[in-house]
């Protein structure tokens, strides 16, 4: 039996779980500008990776300074600095391209040489001085101190623990740009961000995003996906770039599969009756060594997703950072938010609208 529509203050609440994926996260930025801007729905909790982590915490510095106006104006601002055409020196850009890349770089000089290099030798060797733009960018964009500050929306940072091979969950009041950069940082191109002496590298190895968050820190049993890596593509990948590049999203689509099996596993014993269901939301699901009479939430699944639409582009297309894209991107995500509020909008806080048996099984 479906549990009554969970509101605050006239308005539904929902945790986000963010992917990560490169210039395509501005399909997220599009799906967050469309929320933001329909007014229905409180963010209570958002868990991002890599550029899910950067849309995470623009929008909390934005919401701190001017609620969602802010949030929505901070996104655009970020967005805007990372794009090509903006003022860095060809030097910087060839640094934030390797990140973010540019689709014009792929038969530059430049490029071709660090594939090059990158095939036999590390960052460390490449980049021995570890000169890194973008963090620089991202530390001039976002105003960490202001994340750390606004209470009113939890956000959890992924990373994966080189040393331990776990994943480590970074939250709200600890962030600085160290951390969203570990989050973002592939092995093979930027050399790993150690914090507390620790090196880490890209969360998408371990979680992309992470859920289990949502289900100890918050108290809404909503969580909405917005998911970028397409999970099937029908070609055959060949170069050795379209390989590396089809191989990454299987394997930052590892985790998330695996979460969302445990879920539906769990959801399953709950409707049945083989584990208590909580009367009121706990924010737990997993026991985790616990009792086995305590009582589990059953959390609601969602997902807007733009694979129909990005699996059109070629995986390459994550490192084009031209603005026409980006905007063509974020587009996307607003007339898919759009879309999916209209149609959606009504289960939310009271039932899953995305059947995870046939979506991921």
């Amino acid at each position: 039996m479906c549990a009554k529509p969970i509101k605050w203050d006239g308005k539904k609440k929902i945790n986000l779980a963010l992917q990560g994926g490169g210039s395509h996260g501005a399909f997220t930025w599009g799906v967050l500008d469309e929320i933001l801007q329909d007014d229905r729905l409180d963010i209570e909790a958002i868990t991002g990776t890599s550029a899910g982590a950067m849309n995470a915490v623009a929008l909390v510095q934005g919401y701190l300074e001017d609620g969602r106006p802010g949030a929505r104006r901070k996104l655009e601002e970020f967005w805007s600095s990372i794009c090509e055409e903006n003022a860095l020196t060809i030097g910087q850009r060839d640094f934030i391209d390797t990140f973010f890349g540019s689709w014009k770089l792929d038969d530059s000089p430049f490029r071709m040489w660090t594939d090059y290099l990158g095939s036999f030798t590390s960052p460390y060797s490449l980049n021995p001085l570890n000169i890194n733009p973008l963090c620089e960018l991202l530390e001039k964009i976002i105003d960490f101190e202001k994340v750390r500050a606004c209470e009113e929306v939890k956000v959890f940072v992924a990373a994966t623990n080189v040393h331990s091979g776990h994943i480590a969950i970074f939250p709200r009041e600890k962030l600085t740009a160290n951390h969203v950069m570990a989050s973002a940082y592939l092995p093979t191109v930027f050399q790993a961000v150690e914090i507390d002496g620790v090196p880490h590298w890209d969360g998408g190895y371990m979680g992309n995003p992470a859920l289990f968050p949502l289900f100890y820190e918050s108290a809404t049993p909503d969580i909405l996906i917005v998911q970028i890596n397409p999970v099937e593509r029908k070609t055959t990948p060949r170069t050795q770039r379209e390989i590396q590049n089809r191989l990454n999203e299987i394997t930052f689509n590892g985790a998330l599969l695996s979460e969302l099996r445990s879920i539906d596993f769990v959801n399953r014993l709950v409707d049945t009756g083989k584990l208590k269901r909580a009367t009121s939301i706990i924010g737990r699901m997993m026991n985790r060594g616990r009792h086995s009479h305590e009582a589990y939430m059953r959390p609601f699944v969602h997902r807007i997703d733009g694979v129909a639409e990005v699996s059109s582009f070629a995986s390459d297309s994550k490192m084009d950072t031209r603005w026409v894209f980006l905007t063509q991107l974020r587009d996307i995500g607003r007339a898919s938010a759009k879309t999916w509020l209209a149609k959606n909008y009504d289960s939310i806080g009271v039932n899953s609208t995305l059947d995870l048996d046939i979506a991921f099984n």
